[in-house]
């Protein structure tokens, strides 16, 4: 992977239309703009990491460094998601090799997790131990993750990429106005421990607000013991019997031979094509990667682009290739060392082919009559995402997450760190819904060692062998479907990065049979999918994309409006 050898700034802005049509893409519009760079770009949902990593880049890393110093800084600017106390996936291209590689870093079940462990003497799920206790806690992936990356992949020093971080826990930064929001949301959880007061509160009693400053010592300590030491603080030092003291006083399974045992793991990425465009996903334990290629597959043999944009007829086909591969997930997904998921088969034009043969272009399929299919004939909350591209076309996508916002709301005492609640991933009981309404079965049941299944999904298309689009969002169970419409905005619908990402979404998972909605889509489209036999609900919005396009020697950026203080910025 070659290195952005000069530090040299070349500021490029604009505030017209930039071009009309390149590529068959627009790139310019009136009403939304995309932003322009030449040489490196940098989108995330915060704009100090944002900065963070465009100044790596500046100053000659290539798309690894500065990724992995945005994910250290998110630690500290993003609490509720950034984290080194939860876990993700990155999706690495190398463009002199022409290779793309998964890093799985997700969390893992401590060796005492047992399938039952979260139910109750009735049998139903006990929800607190489930979501909040620190027996929630899955033994963290992200250190590890980030530190492999930068050693395989970058180019600078640990110390050199984690010391905007450091600088930011220990000088602190101006709490913003959708922080203090967050904090005074979740202030009755954040406050029953006594270390998350510590730190997020201004007198034991109070979150902080808009305009004060947030001071991180304890967290600054454990990144520097990290900056120094490597993964070793985290998973066999200092840190790791700080947080084993935690769980030990607290009723949580994690020992140090969990933490001790650790490991990340480089995967073969999920592959698809989509009208001539080569799609590039999270394979499992990431369930994201398989169902938009899947999806897509499905949707392929209809013409998305004369149908029009969000037309009822559009929409209609999307959401009813959505029930099919959200079923098929409650079935054959799950940590593919524990379980055999029939992933060719999932991806295979031949079972999309199958499936869409049951789609009624006029009328609703209720999801009580879609049963999971069998692809086997054809084998042979609260999370962030960031996207960096480098001047050569080195591209990192990445998404991680604690699970709920704020993770358990624990902080472990004397790290600074906040604790994931990443076991409610799992299916406490196969068959009950997960926090997210999500039907899981014996595939992602809780087990010793397994990674809990994601929806996750860091994308990256290709067209010709070079990257046109790298892009990620958070969002739950909406993930797949937040990052599926913006590939199909782009591809289908011709959007600059900008207007594709701003277009309102829909979302169906199978269960429960509901279609969901955001605000602007048309009340005349409403009408027409309920006469076809849809149930809207219109929600909260959906994801929080940060998106990246090449092409013609530029790059084209947009950070979601959903959520605020995303920031893109290019040079």
């Amino acid at each position: 992977m070659r290195t952005v050898a000069v530090a040299v700034s070349v500021a490029l802005c604009f505030g017209g239309v930039v071009q009309a049509q390149t590529n068959g893409f627009r790139t310019g519009e009136d009403r939304v703009h995309p932003v322009l760079g030449r040489s490196g770009m940098v989108a995330t949902q915060e704009s100090q990491a944002t900065r963070v990593g465009l100044d790596i880049l500046q100053r000659g890393g290539n798309a690894v460094d500065a990724a992995v110093a945005v994910g250290f800084a998110l630690a500290v600017t993003l609490p509720r998601a950034g984290n080194l106390g939860g876990g993700g996936f990155m999706m690495v291209h190398d463009a002199e090799a022409g290779k793309t590689v998964a890093i799985d870093y997700r969390e893992t079940a401590p060796a005492a997790a047992t399938r039952d462990m979260y139910l109750d003497t009735s049998g139903d799920v006990d929800e607190e131990a489930f979501r909040y206790s620190h027996k929630a806690v899955g033994v963290p992936g992200t250190v590890a993750g980030l530190t492999l990356a930068l050693r395989k992949y970058g180019t600078m020093s640990l110390q050199d990429v984690m010391a905007p971080a450091l600088r930011l826990a220990g000088d602190g930064f101006l709490v913003s106005d959708d922080m203090a929001r967050q904090l005074e949301r979740r202030q009755k959880r954040l406050a029953q421990s006594e270390a998350t007061r510590e730190v997020f509160f201004s007198d034991g009693d109070t979150p902080l607000k808009a305009g004060d400053r947030l001071v991180q010592p304890d967290l600054w300590q454990s990144l520097k013991a990290i900056s120094e030491k490597g993964p070793y603080a985290f998973y066999r030092g200092t840190i790791a019997e700080r947080l084993v003291a935690e769980m030990e006083a607290n009723g949580g399974i994690m020992t140090l031979e969990d933490l001790a045992g650790y490991a990340p793991v480089e995967r073969e990425a999920v592959r698809g094509t989509y009208r001539g465009f080569e799609i590039r996903s999270m394979p499992p334990p990431s369930s994201g990667g398989i169902h938009i290629v899947q999806i897509l597959n499905m949707l392929e043999a209809y013409d998305l682009a004369s149908l029009g944009h969000n037309s009822a007829a559009s929409l209609h086909l999307m959401v009813e290739a959505m029930k099919r591969a959200y079923v098929d997930r409650s079935k054959h997904l799950g940590d593919p060392a524990y379980w055999k998921v029939p992933v060719s088969g999932l991806v295979s034009k031949d079972y999309a082919a199958a499936l869409r043969r049951g789609i009624d272009p006029e009328k609703a399929t209720p999801s009580t009559d879609i049963l999971p299919g069998d692809p086997l004939p054809y084998e042979g909350p609260n999370t962030t995402h960031f996207t960096v591209m480098d001047r050569f076309g080195n591209t990192v996508s990445n998404t991680y997450t604690l699970n709920f916002a704020y993770g358990t709301g624990i902080v472990a005492a004397g790290t600074g760190i906040l604790l994931n609640n990443e076991m409610a991933d799992f299916s406490a009981k196969p068959g009950v819904p997960n926090p997210y309404g999500l039907i899981g079965g014996d595939a992602n049941a809780v087990g010793a060692g397994k990674r809990p299944l994601s929806s996750m999904s860091p994308t990256i298309v290709l067209k010709d062998g070079e990257v046109l689009l790298a892009t990620g969002s958070p969002g739950g169970s909406r993930i797949i479907t937040t990052v599926l419409q913006l590939l199909i905005n782009v591809i289908d619908h011709k959007m600059n990065i900008a207007e594709a990402t701003h277009a309102p979404r829909v979302h169906h998972q199978w269960l429960p049979d509901t279609l969901r909605i955001e605000e602007g889509l048309s009340r005349d489209t409403q009408r027409l999918l309920r006469a076809k036999g849809h149930t809207l609900k219109q929600g909260r919005p959906m994801g929080s994309l940060q998106s990246i396009m090449r092409f013609d020697g530029f790059l084209y950026g947009a950070s979601d409006p959903r959520r605020p203080d995303a920031l893109t910025l290019g040079y």
